[in-house]
Formats: structure tokens, sequence, C-alpha cells
């Protein structure tokens, strides 16, 4: 059998995605030849680094390694997936990102073992944020061209919207799996593929003459976008962490409904069409409903069936907010000393024309692509 891998078409951040990008092209060996070194590489590289979150070679080389467990991210040779290589410099990067989060966040209040107290404490705690609020900003002052520019940021994860979540599904049990399946059930679109929430984000995408395949904006985001991204994935991925996840759902969606409909509201102001604010508009009544399941029925009740994640389900929570404050603080920054927020430029003639739709495609961006065909 041909097993043909195209080089993935992303700019590399430094020596260490340099060299993994390389290896992904070829097929994955037992010797691990093609990424010899790379695990000490990783090593160094954690020890020369002073700020994990916003490293872009470690950010970009993590992403790279969660994209393995994830489709329509990197074509590689899926025996990279569990590549004792892979696994070993991911849990390196994990271990100091995890570490970073703890240090930078404060932990939360634990509240007593009880679905009522929980979801008290994450109200309270996604209430007492003080972060920047980007959809007023949205709302009411953004150009056209920041409103796509957020709509880049947000393509990494929302064009995955719910899949970091979902790998908690076979990690809960009981009443606790039964609520995180209900609210992912209507993520997914109820069973209709052009209702799936990515779906809908995808079609805001192409009404701004954006390209809708996964990651095709990868090199223009900053590395703290990809952490956002790389915290779900690492929670997710991590039994242990199966507090966090739940933590950090909960919190997603305790605070999407009101920013939502502002963000809504902006692209209204902006003369956009339905397709572009269709996504948002279906969050509003959706995610009010979600974040009272979350509260209760997914964070609470593991509260009570597992005592010892309600730490990390505040934790959880927490970093989502973080997360969140930072990404917008690095946006409203950038717009407020009228810069941009991208790591590069867009292409000039972005949301002149709506992009055609990709969906049937390939799903990797369209570059040039080296092909290297292998026998096995």
């Amino acid at each position: 059998m041909q097993l043909s891998f195209p080089i993935a078409p992303f700019e590399a951040r430094g020596p260490l995605s340099s060299q993994l990008l390389t290896a992904l092209s070829l097929p994955a060996d037992d010797s691990g030849s093609s990424l010899g070194g790379f695990i000490v590489a990783t090593a160094e590289a954690l020890a020369g680094c002073g700020d994990v979150v916003n490293d872009d070679d470690l950010q970009l080389t993590l992403f790279l390694l969660y994209g393995l467990h994830y489709d329509d991210v990197v074509a590689a040779d899926p025996g990279w997936e569990w590549h004792p290589t892979t696994i070993v410099a991911r849990l390196a990067i994990e271990r100091a990102l995890e570490s970073s989060l703890r240090a930078a966040i404060a932990q939360p209040p634990v509240p007593v073992s009880s679905p009522d107290a929980v979801a008290r404490a994450l109200f309270a705690l996604t209430i007492d944020d003080q972060g920047p609020s980007l959809s007023r900003y949205l709302a009411q002052k953004a150009t056209v061209d920041q409103a796509v520019e957020f709509i880049v940021h947000r393509s990494i994860y929302t064009l995955k919207e719910a899949d970091p979540h979902s790998w908690a599904i076979p990690r809960l049990t009981g009443r606790v799996k039964a609520a995180l399946i209900e609210i992912q059930a209507d993520e997914y679109g109820g069973g209709r593929p052009e209702r799936m929430h990515s779906a809908l984000f995808a079609d805001t995408m192409r009404g701004l003459g954006l390209d809708d395949r996964y990651a095709g904006y990868l090199d223009h985001v900053p590395a703290l976008v990809l952490c956002s991204f790389n915290a779900m994935s690492m929670f997710g991925l991590n039994r242990r962490l199966r507090g966090a996840i739940v933590g950090h759902l909960a919190a997603f969606e305790m605070t999407s409904s009101i920013p939502s409909r502002l963000y809504g509201d902006g692209f209204r102001r902006l003369g956009l069409s339905e397709c572009v604010t269709r996504y948002f508009d279906e969050h509003i009544e959706a995610d009010a409903v979600h974040e009272q399941i979350a509260g209760r029925d997914l964070a609470g009740a593991l509260a009570v069936d597992d005592p010892r994640t309600l730490p990390d389900i505040m934790f959880g929570a927490a970093v989502c907010l973080a997360l969140d404050r930072w990404v917008a603080n690095h946006l409203l920054a950038a717009w407020n000393d009228g810069r941009s927020s991208l790591r590069r430029p867009l292409p000039a003639d972005v949301h002149d024309e709506p992009a055609e739709d990709h969906r049937a495609e390939d799903a990797l961006p369209t570059r040039p692509l080296e092909i290297v065909t292998v026998a096995s």
C-alpha cells in the first residue's frame, strides 16, 4: 500500500516546531530516527523558556502534537499519534503548561460538594471575573477588519467546537456523563450536521470571505490563542484532569449567552448578513440552557460523585476565564493602539467577497504541498 504524507502547511515558529513539522511529513518508524533528539530538544526548549503560555515554538509544537489526536489538523502517518517520542515530548510540555497555569491563576475557593453549592460557586466566579469586555467592544466600536480578526482568532477552537470537551465523555460515568452528552448533543447539531456549531461558525467565516478549512489561519494567530485551545485538549485528554475539563466547560457555557448576543449585535451594526450572525444567535438561547446543566448536573454532580475532582473543577473554570481574559486583553490592546491583533496580515481581499464553500474538500489550508510517498 502506498501512503502519502503532505508536509503540514504551517510556518515553524522555532527549532522545535520546525523539527516536528519535518518529521510529520515522513513515515513513523520504530527507531524514531525522524525525530531523533526531539525529546532532548524539548527539554532544552522548556529549560530556556520563561513563559510557556506565550512561547510560540512550544505552543505550536504542542498544538501539532495534540493535532495528531484530532481529524483535519495534520495529515501525518497515523503511527505518529501514539509514537513514544511524540507522547514523551507532549507530556513534558503538558507538565510545564499545567505548572505555569497553576502558578499564574489563583485557585478559587472550593465549595462544599453539593450540586447547588458548586453551581453557585461557578456562577459567582464567572460574575466576579473582571475581564475586559471584548463583546461590548465588538458590539459598539469594532470595524469590519477588527471583526474579521476576531473571527480568525476564534476559528482555532470554534471550527472544532465541543471536540476537546468531548474527550471527557468516556472519563465520566452515570448522571455526569449523561449531562455532558446532553450538552454535547446540542453542540453537534442534534444529529443534523448542518446545525453543528462548528458548521454554523464555518458559515460565519464564509460569509466574511474567509477560508473555513480548519487551521487555515494558524500562522496568523499568536501563541496565546494556541494555548487556549491546548489547555482544553490537555484537560480533556488526561483522565486525572477530568474535573478541570468539566469546570472549563461550565465556565465556558456560563459566559457565552450574553456575549453571543453582543457579538451578533456588533456584526449586525456592521451591516453583515444573517449567515454571519447565525452562529452567535444560536448561542443566546442554547447556552442559557447549557449553563444550568453544566453548573448543577455536570460539575455539581461530579463533585458529589467524586469530591476529589472539586478543586480541579474550580481550577478548570478559572483557567477558562483567565485565558479568555488574556486573549481579550491582547486583541483590545492591539486595536486601541491602531494595529492588527494578528501575527501577520490577512490577504487584502478578505471579506470583499464570500469565500467558496470548502466543506467537501480536504480540510487542510491551500498551499503548495510536498508529497512524500512511502511503501508499506
